[in-house]
């Protein structure tokens, strides 16, 4: 039985496809392994480079808890205040609004939050510090804004930040204020924080006026 060129042609182009959707298909699966490696190079919804070296640091394992940390400067003390913002129709706040610390201790405190919603949302933290000198010297080693999460209409629950101030953090800074912004994924861009703006213009401001005398003189 002869077979006509078209049924050829009709033949091969389905071999062509078939090896297409196998080669998407393997690429769709290697991605999961590729994302969790940059994500791990990168920082991005796991524990960043930095904290993983405050791990090693710490002398912690893959349990995160040691009894071998030796480097707590029992001579300053440290006292953190917490923060919650909630962009949004939910219950968002700390369990404690401030604790005091040593630098170098590993201090864990828990966050609540409760969806008040009649609908399933997604929702992520943001965190923030202040003073700004303090951020590359308060290391998470754990932390809920490290994920998004989806929680029911009306569902609850408590999450742990896990963290340890460096001793290196300047010895001015006896305060330190962790934020956390609590907004939906997907949603609109959170607004910033009271006051934000206003010192942003007033800098705008000032940068302007400074400008012109500049020309002035020129």
């Amino acid at each position: 039985m002869l077979t006509s060129p078209g049924a050829m042609l009709n033949r091969r182009l389905l071999g062509k496809l078939l090896v297409i959707v196998a080669l998407m298909f393997a690429f769709g699966y290697s991605l999961v392994p590729m994302y969790r490696a940059i994500c791990q190079a990168l920082g991005i919804n796991v524990l960043s480079i930095a904290e993983q070296r405050t791990q090693s640091w710490l002398g912690l394992g893959s349990a995160g808890r040691s009894d071998r940390n030796t480097q707590v400067d029992t001579t300053r003390t440290i006292t953190v205040e917490f923060d919650a913002n909630a962009r949004g129709p939910w219950d968002f706040k700390p369990a404690q609004r401030s604790l005091q610390v040593h630098p170098g201790q590993m201090t864990t405190v828990m966050y609540e939050f409760r969806n008040v919603q009649d609908r399933t949302m997604s929702a992520q933290a943001i965190p923030s510090y202040a003073p700004r000198q303090a951020q590359p010297h308060f290391n998470k080693l754990e932390c809920f804004c490290f994920s998004e999460y989806t929680l029911a209409p009306g569902e609850s629950r408590q999450w742990p930040v896990v963290f340890v101030i460096d001793p290196r953090l300047p010895r001015d800074v006896t305060t330190i204020t962790l934020s956390y912004t609590f907004f939906e994924v997907g949603g609109k861009v959170p607004a910033a924080p009271a006051g934000q703006l206003e010192r942003a213009a007033a800098k705008a401001g000032a940068a302007a006026g400074s400008s012109r005398r500049e020309g002035g003189r020129a």
